[in-house]
């Protein structure tokens, strides 16, 4: 009788346990948001944007580019220039390329960072590679797109950003199908 009762009380400690993990879990994405705000690191971009703003031609910004690729992601991955100046309100965009030199199809998913993190909110993307999982076949090389607005209510004394991306193989979790086509050029 005596083993019945703890071992009850073990089963139950371990799905609180159990639960306590899940709980944890979904709850580790605000506590990092909080944590990043407080701290000042890791500015995420403020997303798609679809508004429309007037150019400030008076004032410039110098956006620099910078591409990594997490452990064991084996694409070529690099922007088509390292800065270029920006004007807040005005549309700009710079290509990325991307290239999968292995012989097998592979999927992957950008993630963006705006540093100084206080001016992440006023970095908008119109359009991004890094809104969608890329896929490319064998061999295969494309150019990758990301267009901006540098928001005019962005503090003055911003006058240089960094949108660095960081290319992650999900493969794994995101099989692509291999079809027959022609590499990219």
């Amino acid at each position: 009788m005596a083993d019945s009762i703890s071992m009850k009380k073990l089963v139950t400690r371990l799905l609180l346990v159990v639960v306590a993990m899940f709980v944890f879990g979904f709850a580790l994405v605000p506590i990092y948001d909080v944590m990043c705000k407080a701290f000042g690191i890791n500015g995420k971009t403020s997303g798609q944007y679809e508004g429309e703003q007037t150019v400030d031609v008076s004032r410039q910004v110098r956006v620099q580019f910078l591409s990594t690729n997490a452990a064991d992601m084996a694409w070529d991955f690099y922007p088509k220039g390292d800065e270029l100046v920006a004007h807040p309100g005005a549309v700009n965009e710079m290509i990325f390329i991307a290239h999968n030199p292995t012989d097998r199809p592979m999927s992957a998913q950008a993630v963006p960072s705006i540093a100084p993190s206080n001016a992440a909110a006023y970095f908008h993307k119109t359009e991004c590679f890094c809104f969608t999982q890329q896929v490319l076949q064998p061999g295969q090389r494309i150019e990758m797109p990301v267009r901006f607005i540098v928001d005019r209510d962005m503090p003055k004394e911003v006058k240089h950003l960094t949108l660095s991306y960081t290319l992650f193989d999900i493969t794994a979790r995101h099989p692509p199908v291999a079809v027959a086509a022609s590499t990219g050029g």
